[in-house]
């Protein structure tokens, strides 16, 4: 008979509701699906007739798992006929939270939690308006993954899940992601967790997008890379006016990263911290770039630089980087500037953020 002391904790089996199968949306699910849960993904027709022919692929370690046929809906009336479910997975882009909030609020009742995890500090409390804020659990990515083709993702880089609140909840399905390998890790505090990856969201991403340049190239660049730390210390100072500490994220070690940039000098930071910076970011372009270059039509920066600018304008904290950056990049999204505007031209967004940075520091000394 085996020891107590030695038996493995159990694993409930739960179902879930993934909303989205995006990159995040099928490395999460299918990664669920491996570890032997059940999810069902809500996606919009044209993808479920994709995700039908072709299945999810998952790519771990070289080693590619296919799930041939996903369990997928259209539709939230008949995401609801594959109920209940245990929890449901809120995996879209942060631009596209308020559509799916008005979706799901003749729904409310019939809901389960939702998880949010979106970047940004602010698709919480649009959820909360559905669910009730007691209802909805914080959580953010860290691993990096692409998504070469729709319904298949690449895991790059192992980094794990941050999980935050006091729901019930949590614990079990803390359980449940570290069971499928998700390397999940609880946070006592969901704003800290959610504004210190902000932090990250930040660096090298829409100044990549607006230039059309490498993170490597932004962080080798003397001038950029001070732009880079100034946003990121205008997003500090927010931060301290909330009361809010920098957490160390799973597989991130942002604690030393601020404080090397906050107590060096740019010139010794800068040959310090640019290699592991552009380390870090991978060998792909971030999301903006991506989302910009990709033809989109909107990325998610005011999601990013622009919930900086708001929570500084709420705060009385100047934060004319991140404005800068944030209007420039809507400006390339919606076509009112040419993306040659900026392209390969560092200068003209420099000259961009000193005006902004001395007109703020004119309109605080009158």
């Amino acid at each position: 008979m085996r020891s107590a002391s030695l038996e493995l904790p159990s694993i409930p089996r739960w179902s879930f509701l993934c909303i989205g199968a995006g990159a995040l949306g099928t490395y999460i699910g299918t990664s669920l699906i491996l570890a032997g849960q059940r999810v069902v993904f809500l996606v919009r027709p044209t993808t479920a007739e994709v995700l039908r022919a072709r299945g999810l692929r998952l790519v771990l370690n070289g080693m590619t798992h296919t799930i041939p046929e996903p369990l997928l809906v259209t539709s939230l009336d008949e995401a609801l006929t594959r109920g209940p479910y245990d929890i449901g997975l809120v995996t879209i882009k942060a631009y596209d939270v308020e559509a799916l909030a008005r979706d799901l609020l003749p729904y409310r009742a019939a809901l389960p939690p939702l998880v949010c995890l979106q970047n940004g500090v602010e698709s919480e409390a649009i959820l909360a308006r559905v669910v009730g804020e007691s209802n909805v659990v914080s959580a953010t990515l860290t691993s990096a993954v692409a998504r070469p083709a729709p319904g298949e993702a690449v895991l790059e880089r192992l980094r794990g899940i941050g999980v935050a609140g006091d729901h019930k909840l949590i614990p079990p399905l803390l359980a449940i992601l570290n069971a499928a390998g998700l390397h999940a890790r609880e946070y006592p505090n969901a704003m800290a967790m959610k504004w210190s990856k902000l932090l990250t969201n930040l660096l090298g991403n829409a100044s990549a997008a607006i230039l059309d340049m490498t993170p490597a190239e932004i962080f080798a660049h003397p001038g950029l890379y001070a732009m880079e730390v100034g946003q990121v210390r205008e997003a500090l100072a927010v931060m301290r006016a909330l009361r809010l500490r920098v957490v160390n994220l799973p597989g991130t070690p942002l604690r030393p990263l601020v404080v090397l940039m906050n107590t060096l000098p740019l010139c010794l930071s800068q040959r310090v911290l640019s290699p592991f910076l552009s380390r870090g970011r991978g060998r792909k372009m971030p999301s903006l770039h991506i989302d910009l270059h990709g033809g989109r039509g909107q990325t998610e920066v005011d999601f990013l630089n622009g919930a900086v600018v708001r929570w500084g304008q709420r705060l009385g904290i100047p934060t004319p980087i991140n404005r800068v950056l944030n209007e420039t990049l809507l400006a390339l999204s919606r076509g009112d500037l040419p993306l040659t505007t900026f392209q390969k031209r560092p200068e003209v967004l420099l000259d961009l953020v000193q005006r902004a940075r001395e007109e703020s520091y004119t309109h605080e000394r009158t």
